[in-house]
Order: structure tokens, then sequence, then C-alpha cells
């Protein structure tokens, strides 16, 4: 068995019509309005510790994923408001179950010569063992998040 059997990263790519800026800013300082724009994937985000978007800061997520209402537990580890980029670990929760480590970071970049941006939600992972699979089912989970708050973020303008 070799270490990198058990390592793993995956990546969703989202084009949006929102201004980068907007749906950066949706996680990086208001994470907390994530369930009101996508309330069938996400129902709760809370302030555990810390400052909402600040580095070191604990949030907790309730969300429902394959049909399972599931947790995590997770501490904003970069935020990089000029490349707008968010990285969070997650520390305990349902993934846990699966996985030793679990970062998930977020950028978002405006979409060369036009209106919109562009969502990558990037995944780094070490699984328990390697009868775990690896985690392809956020991919269609986040890439739908990532509409919903697109629409979210359009009707608030």
């Amino acid at each position: 068995m070799t270490q990198s059997s058990l390592l793993g990263e995956l990546e969703v790519e989202v084009e949006i019509k929102s201004p980068a800026e907007k749906f950066y800013h949706m996680y990086a300082g208001r994470p907390h309005h994530v369930a009101k724009a996508t309330p069938r994937n996400v129902q709760a985000c809370d302030l555990h510790d810390g400052e909402w978007g600040e580095v070191g800061s604990i949030i907790f997520w309730n969300y429902v994923h394959d049909g399972q209402a599931r947790v995590a537990k997770e501490r904003i580890e970069v935020v990089e408001p000029e490349k707008k980029i968010v990285k969070f670990r997650v520390l305990e929760g349902d993934l846990m179950e699966e996985f030793k480590s679990f970062v998930i970071t977020i950028q978002v970049t405006p979409k060369q010569g036009g209106n919109g941006s562009i969502v990558k939600w990037h995944f780094e992972y070490e699984k328990i063992d390697e009868n775990i699979s690896h985690p392809e089912t956020l991919l269609p989970f986040f890439a739908d998040m990532i509409k919903e708050i697109d629409e979210h973020l359009l009707s608030e303008e």
C-alpha cells in the first residue's frame, strides 16, 4: 500500500453571471447567507469562534449531500481578497469519517472579455484507507450550489 494512493485532488469549475467580487464575498464575508441562497443544499452556517471572514475562525455547516443530512466544522485557513481565494480545512463532521484531511479552496476570477466569473472549487484530501472512494459525488453537489448562489446573487441586484 502506497501513501500516494490515499491522497487525492478534485476540482469543479462553473461559469456564473455574477461578478467575482460578489460571489467571493458570499464565502469570505458572509457564509451564513449561503443557506438563504441554496436552502436545498445548505440548511445552516454558524460561526463558532472568531469573526466572519477572518483566518482562524471556526464555522459549522449543516447541509444535505446524497440525500443525507450532514455536518462539517471548518476552520478558515486563507482569505485573499485580491486573488478572491478562501480556503477551509474540515476539522470535524461526516467527511472526517472517511478522510484524514480535507481542504476546500474556492477561487473566483472575473471572466475574460465579458461579464460574469469562473468559480473553481478545489478539494485536497487524504482518505483513511484505500477502501474509501474518492469524493466525486461532491462535484455535482458543489456545481449545483454554485449555480443556486449565482441565481440568488443576481436576484439581489
